[in-house]
């Protein structure tokens, strides 16, 4: 299928590595042009050629997302397409682990990064948007709906999926967009590296990493049996992206195999 985004511009977050390179990478297939922006500039990032300009730039930072944001400007001349990625969980988690003891910086850090950050590159790229009549697709997590360690981090992305709700609100009256994709587990270096918070989870069960992710779908219930890829919630969000979604708007899709099991 023709996606009909050829010539299109669009930024990226968290484009480094995992289901945000894999955007990057799908979008650059269909034509678009993007800014993708990290913290640390991958040498697989700087493989995908011309289409892609590099922007270095710590979001978590009030000040990082409007200087991304203008850089990427300057770089694309405007923007269609807006996907705010950039997320994460911190180390160090167990699935028994008290609230009581999730410090206030822990909390504060969790937002900065996958609230915040979204909030203020959004908020610098709304004009543009609005101009061009674009689109926002905003990666969320099951973890928005999904009772489940680490508390703070479902919290800060259940908010986020609410602001999509809101901006599809506010926005769609001036033209714009605005769609949540929400994945489960991916396999993703948050799945794999051992470092990781699949990591962490595995040795409080005392398992080994390939042991813990063997059994991973059977325990959380994915009816799939298996995790998801990055390049099919990729394809997921080109999909949103394009014409052929035009009147998609306020809603959020799931690429978790089948977790979450209400209606």
């Amino acid at each position: 299928m023709d996606l009909r985004l050829t010539g299109r511009t669009a930024l990226v977050t968290g484009a480094s590595k995992g289901i945000g390179l894999a955007v990057v990478r799908r979008l650059v297939e269909e034509g678009v042009r993007v800014a993708a922006v990290a913290r640390t500039v991958t040498p697989e990032l700087l493989a995908l050629g011309e289409q892609v300009t590099a922007v270095r730039a710590d979001l978590s930072t009030p000040d990082g997302p409007a200087a991304a944001v203008t850089e990427a400007l300057a770089a694309l001349g405007g923007i269609d397409l807006l996907v705010n990625n950039l997320g994460g969980v911190r180390t160090g988690i167990r699935h028994g682990e008290s609230f009581a003891l999730i410090t206030d910086q822990a909390w504060q850090e969790t937002f900065e990064l996958n609230l915040f950050s979204t909030v203020r590159v959004t908020r610098s790229t709304v004009d543009s948007l609005v101009r061009r009549r674009g689109v926002i697709v905003n990666i969320s997590s099951i973890g928005a709906r999904f009772a489940h360690p680490p508390i703070e981090y479902g919290a800060a992305k259940a908010a986020l999926t609410n602001l999509s709700k809101a901006l599809a609100e506010e926005l769609g009256p001036l033209g714009v967009r605005v769609v949540t994709v929400s994945p489960g587990p991916t396999r993703t270096r948050n799945w794999s590296d051992p470092a990781s918070m699949a990591g962490d989870l595995a040795r409080e069960q005392g398992l080994d990493l390939d042991t813990f992710l063997e059994r991973l779908p059977a325990s959380m219930g994915i009816t799939t049996g298996r995790l998801a890829e990055p390049e099919e919630t990729a394809a997921l969000v080109a999909f949103l992206a394009s014409p052929h979604a035009a009147n998609i708007t306020g809603t959020d899709y799931l690429v978790d195999g089948g977790v979450i099991k209400t209606v």
